[in-house]
């Protein structure tokens, strides 16, 4: 049997968790993750297409525009290596944008659910003091019972 719902503390229905990574509070660090990763890339790409990119911030520039699902600034990558960065790149910024997208939604879906919780949570402390005045008579009824023997 479930256990109740504490005071002070929601109990969420299966279907209304948030994910760990979709959660608003989150999000700035998949941001700031995704920032790290564009100037990682950014030297990778530097390294490994010397012909294409001409500098770290040209790398960067690539990366960047790989991220966020622009797409190639100017030219392919010719590498093996730099195919593979780039392709790792756009997915991780699928990703990204993906997660972004969710953590804003649910705190639209938060929003609108909050009202809905607050009543279940009057309805359970109704209904919880409910079962304690029951359990107080059916004690008082038992007592006065004469002994089984």
């Amino acid at each position: 049997m479930d256990e109740p719902a504490r005071p002070g503390r929601v109990k969420r229905r299966p279907g209304l968790t948030r994910p760990l990574l979709a959660a608003p509070a989150n999000l700035r660090y998949l941001i700031l993750g995704a920032a790290i990763l564009v100037l990682l890339a950014g030297g990778g790409f530097a390294a490994l297409e010397t012909d294409a990119v001409e500098s770290y911030w040209e790398g960067v520039w690539w990366a960047l525009s790989l991220m966020t699902t622009v797409g190639f600034a100017n030219g392919t990558p010719e590498t093996v290596l730099g195919k593979v960065l780039a392709g790792v790149i756009m997915v991780l910024g699928f990703v990204l944008l993906a997660l972004t997208t969710a953590a804003i939604a649910s705190l639209f879906v938060r929003e609108a659910e909050e009202p809905e919780e607050l009543r279940e949570q009057a309805f359970e402390r109704s209904a919880l003091a409910e079962l304690r005045q029951l359990n107080a008579r059916l004690e008082l009824i038992e007592s006065r019972l004469p002994p089984r023997d």
